[in-house]
């Protein structure tokens, strides 16, 4: 989850689900990203790289652990 990110440095910390650990963005953190801005509280997925997060990205909802949406039928998604 993005923490902080200050869109004219670029610099920013995101912090790791399963521990609450933090981690400052590496430079390319945003290379071949779809990101253009971050915001606050959005969940991402990253590898780390010398304890700098790399490589931003969206995930799936499995990646992430979030709920599944419905379908356009409203009935909901499979498993």
């Amino acid at each position: 989850m993005i923490k902080a990110y200050d869109p004219a440095t670029g610099l920013g910390v995101v912090v790791r689900d399963t521990d609450l650990a933090e981690f400052d963005l590496a430079a390319d953190a945003l290379e071949g990203s779809v990101f253009r801005m971050l915001r606050q509280g959005q969940r991402v997925l990253f590898d780390l790289d010398e304890g700098q997060a790399t490589r931003l990205r969206l995930g799936s909802e499995v990646d992430m652990g979030t709920p599944s949406f419905l379908t356009a039928a409203g009935d909901p998604e499979p498993a």
